[in-house]
């Protein structure tokens, strides 16, 4: 658990290097979170509209939709700046400039091009980070060296 809210510790600490088990514990905290809230989501509003006879049109969501969504909705507001921190830290572990991360954000928003830039992405965030210090700092994985996480 300690992986997975390092990221919102360092919330806008986009100096220094992120090892990859922070980074993609943190990834899986956010798959959590949005499973649980789009799970709530998913029995409070479709279950009311489903309900419909087929002649009917329209529907609300059930009040349990509501109590899904707007956690759902502030979380992902509060993790947009720890999730790019993280990411610009991950790429610094690579010896990569975190400017490289905006590069992927818009080619990927590129048709066709964007698929190979997320593919891209995802390839950088799976390998290793340099091992020992680089220009960003030391190595996270050193035990020997205090001052990563200082």
């Amino acid at each position: 658990m300690e992986w997975m809210l390092m990221p919102l510790r360092r919330y806008a600490e986009f100096s220094g290097r992120s090892r990859r088990k922070e980074y993609w514990m943190f990834t899986l905290f956010i798959v959590l979170v949005a499973t649980v809230c789009i799970a709530l989501m998913f029995a409070g509003g479709f279950s009311t509209m489903m309900a419909l006879d087929a002649g009917e049109v329209g529907g609300s969501p059930g009040p349990l939709f509501w109590v899904g969504m707007v956690p759902f909705a502030l979380f992902m507001l509060a993790i947009i700046i720890p999730s790019i921190a993280v990411g610009v830290r991950r790429f610094h572990d690579r010896d990569m400039s975190g400017w490289w991360y905006l590069g992927f954000i818009v080619l990927g928003a590129i048709p066709y091009i964007g698929i190979l830039a997320s593919i891209a992405s995802f390839v950088i965030m799976v390998l290793p980070g340099t091992p020992g210090s680089n220009r960003f700092g030391p190595d996270p994985k050193d035990p020997a060296s205090a001052e990563v996480f200082a």
